[in-house]
Order: C-alpha cells, then sequence, then structure tokens
C-alpha cells in the first residue's frame, strides 16, 4: 500500500555510515570496514523496506470489522450510504482516511456507485474487495440477502487472517535461526579483525576475494530466506471496477 521513498534509502545510508566507522576502529581495516559497512546498510534497506508491509497486514486485519460496523448499521436503520460514511468516523483508524475521502466524494458528487467504485480502487485489497462487491450486488439485486453475505464474508476473511498468523508464528524460529546462522560469520570475522594478521590478509587480492564472495553468497541467502518465508497473497478475484448508477446516481 505504501510506496518506498528515500526513507529507507537514508537510514541505510546512516547505518552504512556508522558502521563504517565502528569497524574501522575495531579492526583498523578499510576493507573489512568497507565489507561490514555494505552489508549492513544492504541488510538496513532490506528491513526497512518490509516493515511497509505491516500497513498491508494492519489494512487486511481491519476489513472483518469494517464488516461488524456495517452489520450493526444496517441493523439499527441505517441505509448503506450512512452506514459506509459512518465508517469514517466510528470504523479502525487506518481505514477512517478511506472512507472519509468516500463522504466527501458522495457529498460533492451525489454518485454513490462512483464513490464507491473510487474506495474499491484506493483500498485494493482482497478483503475490501469482496465487501465492496457484496454492496454492489445488493444495489443492483436487492438488499435482503446483504447482512448473510456480510457475515458469510467475515467468517472467511477471519478464518483466512488466522490461518496466516498461525503460520507466521510457526515460521518466525526458522526465519530468526536463519538470521542467526548468516550473522555468525560476519561476527567472527569481526572478533578476528582485532588481531593484526587479520587485517592484513584480508587486504590482499585474495581477501578481498573472499570478502566480496561472501556478502553475495550472504546476500542471496538473505533474500532467497524472505522469498521462501513470503506467504503468498490472496487473489484479488473482484479487482475489476464496475461502475453503475440510476438517473440521479443516488443509492440509498
Amino acid at each position: 500500500m505504501k510506496s518506498i521513498t528515500s526513507k529507507p534509502i537514508s537510514k541505510a545510508l546512516l547505518a552504512a555510515i556508522v558502521t563504517l566507522l565502528i569497524v574501522l576502529l575495531i579492526s583498523s581495516s578499510p576493507v573489512i570496514a568497507a565489507a561490514f559497512s555494505l552489508l549492513v546498510g544492504v541488510a538496513t534497506y532490506l528491513v526497512v523496506s518490509k516493515r511497509d508491509n505491516k500497513f498491508a497486514n494492519e489494512l487486511s486485519a481491519a476489513w472483518p470489522e469494517v464488516i461488524d460496523h456495517l452489520i450493526s448499521g444496517i441493523q439499527s436503520g441505517l441505509s448503506m450510504t450512512e452506514s459506509l460514511s459512518g465508517l469514517a468516523d466510528r470504523g479502525p483508524e487506518i481505514i477512517r482516511p478511506y472512507f472519509d475521502a468516500f463522504r466527501i466524494s458522495l457529498k460533492e458528487r451525489g454518485n454513490f456507485a462512483e464513490a464507491l467504485a473510487s474506495l474499491k480502487l484506493q483500498c485494493g485489497q482482497h478483503g475490501s474487495d469482496q465487501i465492496f462487491e457484496a454492496v454492489s450486488m445488493s444495489k443492483a439485486l436487492g438488499g435482503a440477502e446483504l447482512l448473510n453475505i456480510l457475515r458469510t464474508v467475515g467468517t472467511f476473511l477471519r478464518q483466512d487472517l488466522a490461518l496466516r498468523r498461525e503460520i507466521e508464528v510457526k515460521h518466525g524460529w526458522i526465519k530468526n535461526s536463519a538470521h542467526l546462522s548468516a550473522a555468525a560469520p560476519w561476527l567472527l570475522l569481526l572478533l578476528l579483525s582485532t588481531q593484526p594478521s587479520t587485517s592484513k590478509a584480508f587486504s590482499t587480492s585474495a581477501g578481498i576475494a573472499i570478502l566480496l564472495a561472501g556478502l553475495v553468497m550472504t546476500t542471496v541467502a538473505y533474500l532467497w530466506m524472505g522469498q521462501l518465508g513470503k506467504l503468498p497473497q490472496s487473489p484479488r478475484v473482484f479487482s475489476g471496477v464496475r461502475v453503475s448508477s440510476n438517473e440521479n446516481g443516488g443509492y440509498e
């Protein structure tokens, strides 16, 4: 949901510079310090960039609560328009800006279908697609079964979230072990670099080649580990935007 900006790059550069100075102070070897600096810089960039996925995960976790709010609003006698607009104030904190934009669009243009299509496009997730598709279907076919559809969608979304969390917890200790395995050789090198003979050995062409090979293999292994542990995203079956409105563009 969030694009990668210069923030990960700036943090990576800062981490690389700090690492360069610290390792250079410990080992007195520019070659070893440069290797550690590059390694830490790349690792910092990858870690900070991956944090952007946290927003998408938090957004996915909010959709079952959105369904509960919609069901509660409809059962209390509110129209679908009022229930969706009310989420800008009463919904989960993370989704309020989306529904606030929906409410503003609805007030300015008065076209429910266009505002819903824009909301669906902005959210852009598997769970949100199902919710908005159910609302769109209730407009076209009548809303008698809307509550049952929303309850069914909410059950499926909760089951999917629970399964993903269980898998992530079980994979967590494997990832941590892999992180330690990748860091162990470099920690050993850092300890050995306090010896002048180690610094001298890695200042030769053969030593530099070994450091470069280690950097490449560590980076490839880290990226491969992350790819293997990545859970596939649910396909967006209803990703297409369909706009249909009546003569006055409204919907109650």
